[in-house]
């Protein structure tokens, strides 16, 4: 049953998310640790750090994370909790899959009518302010709880916004110091 469950949250909030991995964020901590308590907030802030540092979509790593940990917190065998990483994963990719193709299909027709320019024009907002949700989340005691949390998060900021370092550097960078001081 958990499976199912887990199938149906994942196809939901791969339904209900646009603008990427850090959009989904705020939806996916909902559901997986406020509506279904199948991890806990710290867990939830760690699984984001991972998924950031691993290669692919932030969204699509924490399916697989999740889709693994809950039937293993549960229980089960490990075969069965990499089948509950397919399955979360098959879930939160499936929506975006089927609109990708539609649009890839209707977009050369859309892209010239008003009423598709009024959609992604109003979409964009949205999308902004579901990552600042998402970095609402993360920003919590659990996260912040030392003075050199917080110079970590300026000077990321400052390097990638201003002085427009490579991400990848500015992550490798801040694990490091991270094991320096820790």
């Amino acid at each position: 049953m958990i499976f199912l469950k887990m199938f149906w949250t994942f196809l939901v909030i791969g339904v209900f998310t646009f603008g990427g991995g850090y959009a989904m964020l705020s939806l996916i901590q909902d559901q997986v640790v406020m509506e279904n308590a199948w991890i806990t907030a710290e867990q939830f802030t760690d699984i984001v750090a991972i998924s950031q540092a691993t290669p692919g979509p932030v969204g699509i790593n924490i399916a697989t994370y999740v889709g693994y940990t809950v039937p293993f917190n549960m229980g089960y065998s490990p075969l069965a909790c990499i089948g509950g990483s397919v399955i979360a994963t098959i879930a939160v990719v499936i929506p975006s899959f089927v609109i990708v193709l539609a649009i890839c299909a209707l977009y050369e027709k859309a892209k010239k009518s008003n009423l598709f320019k009024s959609l992604m024009k109003n979409i964009r907002p949205v999308v902004i302010g579901m990552i600042a949700a998402a970095a609402g989340i993360l920003i919590t005691p659990a996260n912040f709880f030392h003075w050199s949390s917080w110079l970590l998060l300026a000077g990321a900021f400052i390097s990638c916004k201003f002085l427009k370092v490579n991400p990848i550097w500015v992550i490798l960078a801040g694990g490091l110091i991270g094991l320096l001081i820790y």
